[in-house]
């Protein structure tokens, strides 16, 4: 099964993305690198969290195709408490007014924290954008995803598959150039099994420095209810940020 997932995102891989803000009909290019961390040790007792993001965005008036990575590992008095690692492809198709649009995805997970051996996400839906400026951005989005994955139920390996609604709350708000307080938070019910959902948000606010990098301070929260597990992350650190 897992094979077959994998298979499956390849071909995907030429049509995924994001979109926060207008453009014109030329190509605009996006990169954006964090690194956010956090580290407590007192006498003989230490915890370390590693939480570092890639992303790059290739963006036109009509369609954007993003790419999105994300590294999390930790260990607390020694024992590995965090290894989960991300990668996302989507592309959004834009109608001439850019609220309302199209989107498809693909997403790999693997996440130890969450008991997830292996986890390919797969669909599509639509969008509508309240606000879409270079200072404002609000969108919600629906739409289905097929899910494969590979995880541990009660310390068992379980393979499965099911369809999840997707629902999702993206913002991004600029305050003087100089405070970026922005978030994708995701709720993703299985349509066969309502006990089994998934449940992802990520929010964090950013100060400027000077070209395009920022001090970053992140939050984040998952549960995957049928594995039972959830983590609740807060880190901070440095990101960067750059239009070409």
């Amino acid at each position: 099964m897992v094979k077959r997932a994998v298979y499956i995102l390849l071909l995907l891989l030429p049509a995924m993305a994001d979109v926060q803000a207008q453009w014109n009909d030329s190509t605009h290019y996006f990169i954006k690198l964090s690194s956010t961390n956090s580290i407590n040790r007192a006498n003989d007792k230490s915890a370390y969290l590693f939480n570092n993001g890639l992303g790059f965005s290739i963006r036109k008036e009509r369609v954007s195709l993003n790419w999105n990575n994300t590294w999390l590992f930790g260990e607390q008095n020694g024992a590995k408490t965090n290894n989960d690692f991300s990668t996302t492809f989507d592309a959004n198709f834009y109608r001439p007014d850019r609220k309302f649009f199209y989107w498809g995805l693909a997403n790999y997970n693997t996440s130890f924290s969450l008991k997830i051996k292996n986890q390919l996400l797969a669909g599509a839906g639509v969008a509508y954008s309240f606000f879409d400026t270079e200072s404002a951005y609000l969108n919600l989005s629906d739409g289905f995803l097929f899910d494969a994955s590979s995880i541990l139920e009660d310390e068992l390996p379980i393979h499965y598959q099911t369809v999840r609604n997707s629902f999702r709350l993206a913002y991004r708000f600029v305050i003087h150039s100089l405070v970026v307080m922005q978030g994708n938070n995701f709720y993703q019910p299985s349509l066969t099994d309502g006990s089994d959902f998934n449940i992802r948000l990520n929010n964090d606010v950013s100060f400027a420095l000077f070209r395009g990098l920022a001090i970053k301070a992140a939050l984040t929260y998952n549960r995957v209810n049928r594995t039972g597990s959830e983590n609740l992350l807060f880190t901070y650190g440095l990101s960067f940020e750059r239009y070409f």
